[in-house]
């Protein structure tokens, strides 16, 4: 199973990046949506989530890096690598696939990666993603960014991960959805390339992966101050 993810993985993206570019030049850059210290009652965490691609309007190569070290523990509780191909399927969505490589605590997991990313009418940003392995999962995750002036900007936010099966090595179990709710409030320091900010990060656990997060000695929910900053190079 792992190899054919693997195998579609690497034979997807070279199929499509085969394809000439019709007279678009390639850019690159890298966004960084969070780079942060998060302080927490039992533990303080540092945590980052970061797009890098390469490409042009009509097909895009992305590299994406999420993690979250545990301070207290000395060690990664998450750290996710995916290589997604996304290429415009309307106005304002674009559809993507790739693979996704888990290599935090646990044994490592490889996973097949198809979804979608854009705006709706009301400026949401939405990104959802069916993770396709031995573990398969569903993600959702909403961000909206409200001006308050030109230079200050709220960005709440929210996320949902729903597993399909158990996966003790994780501490997730069937149908358990792990719940993220957020909300930074961000300085323009330099036209949108450098913004620091500060807000609030809750995380909860529930149903089945709940249970066994208990199990482990944790807890099931947790409650964060927040202080980072968003850059893009």
């Amino acid at each position: 199973m792992m190899r054919r993810i693997l195998a579609a993985g690497i034979i997807v993206p070279a199929l499509l990046l085969s394809v000439p570019a019709l007279a678009e030049q390639n850019v690159w850059g890298i966004q960084v949506e969070q780079a942060e210290y998060r302080v927490g009652g039992d533990t303080d965490v540092a945590a980052w989530d970061l797009d890098a691609f390469y490409g042009n309007d009509d097909l895009r190569l992305v590299f994406r890096s999420e993690a979250e070290y545990s301070v207290k523990e000395e060690a990664f509780e998450t750290l996710e690598t995916q290589l997604r191909l996304s290429t415009p399927i309307s106005d304002f969505f674009d559809g993507v696939a790739g693979v996704r490589f888990d290599s935090a605590r646990g044994p490592d997991r490889l996973h097949g990666v198809v979804g979608i990313h854009g705006l709706t009418r009301q400026w949401f940003e939405i990104d959802a993603d069916l993770f396709v392995s031995d573990h398969p999962a569903l993600r959702f995750e909403v961000d909206y960014e409200g001006l308050i002036t030109n230079r200050i900007i709220v960005v709440p936010g929210i996320g949902l991960e729903l597993p399909f099966t158990d996966d003790r090595a994780l501490n997730q179990g069937a149908f358990g959805p792990k719940l993220e709710v957020g909300a930074r409030v961000s300085y323009d320091l330099v036209d949108r390339l450098l913004s620091p900010y500060v807000g609030v990060h809750y995380e909860r656990t529930f149903g089945r992966s709940a249970d066994l997060v208990r199990a482990s000695g944790e807890d099931a929910g947790a409650v964060f101050l927040v202080v980072g900053a968003r850059m893009v190079f």
